[in-house]
């Protein structure tokens, strides 16, 4: 099984055109349609349905798609190693979204510091897709986002951060532990979100009641939603982490509303293909430990 037919696999899947897949391969359309109906007998099967200009996986294509994109990602990673420089680099450039930096960077910095001490560590915050594009263009080496699809990146599940409501310690349901969207209808709510899918999922949990949410604050910082739920503003949902230590402390209470359950803020370990594998090893170590091993005062790490 050639190499190159699996890449045209994997990239035609990613761009959904035989004709963009070509382009971004420097390849011609004739070739690429090659590749794929030679890769079809190998298997012995049909991979793709072709409806006019549209393209979609058939059932089989679906099922070799994971096996695909892990073959073309460890012949990426072989190829990189044989020809990479010996040596370590004397610095990590980190990018991170907002909720990472704030809540587990500190903590992950001093931990990878403990492993690699001759490394400098730089971070760099913003959005995923600005995240993204500094990878694309190696402007940092990894970054904690959202996951990416791109067969240019790799990506790993790196933390999944349980979005729930949460009250000031006083309120009524504070006691209860738990409630329905019915039953917050009229509530002020404080609404905090960073414009990831996970939070369109809380928008649609209210789309059941007669009359939309008494939203009262919109705001887009984890911090400022805190601090107007615990003055007594409105209620809130939010990320596990960013209420961490306020739970804690008692100042504020989880309440699981069950329209909601099992909605989460899920991050990604991401880099180039191939690329900086002996610190994403690291992180993703550092990432498997429970949350609460990452959240060691830094005091006692030293």
């Amino acid at each position: 099984m050639n190499i190159d037919h699996i890449e045209a696999f994997v990239y035609i899947n990613h761009y959904g055109s035989f004709n963009k897949a070509a382009e971004v391969l420097f390849l011609s359309q004739p070739t690429v349609t090659a590749r794929i109906q030679s890769l079809e007998r190998e298997l012995d099967c049909r991979l793709f349905d072709r409806l006019g200009k549209q393209i979609q996986l058939t059932e089989k294509g679906k099922q070799f798609l994971p096996y695909a994109q892990q073959i073309l990602q460890i012949y990426q990673k072989g190829k990189h190693h044989l020809h990479s420089r010996p040596g370590t680099p004397e610095e990590l450039r980190i990018g991170s979204t907002v909720s990472v930096s704030n809540y587990l960077m500190p903590h992950l910095l001093v931990l990878l510091h403990r492993r690699f001490p001759l490394i400098n560590l730089k971070v760099i915050t913003g959005p995923t897709d600005v995240l993204a594009g500094k990878l694309a263009a190696k402007e940092i080496d990894v970054a904690f986002a959202r996951k990416q699809m791109s067969p240019s990146f790799q990506s790993y599940p790196f933390y999944d951060d349980p979005i729930r409501l949460y009250v000031y310690k006083d309120h009524p349901l504070a006691a209860v532990g738990s409630a329905s969207i019915r039953d917050i209808r009229r509530e002020p709510l404080v609404f905090f979100e960073c414009g990831s899918l996970d939070w369109m999922r809380i928008h649609r949990a209210f789309e059941s009641l007669e009359q939309p949410p008494n939203i009262v604050y919109q705001v887009d910082n984890a911090e400022t939603a805190k601090k107007l739920v615990i003055s007594r503003a409105g209620i809130c949902f939010l990320p596990g982490l960013s209420a961490r230590q306020e739970v804690q402390e008692g100042i504020l209470v989880p309440v699981d509303i069950l329209e909601t359950a099992g909605v989460s803020l899920q991050t990604h370990l991401i880099s180039l293909s191939g690329e900086n594998n002996v610190f994403l090893d690291a992180l993703l170590e550092l990432g498997a430990s429970p949350i609460d091993d990452l959240h060691v005062p830094i005091e006692k790490l030293d």
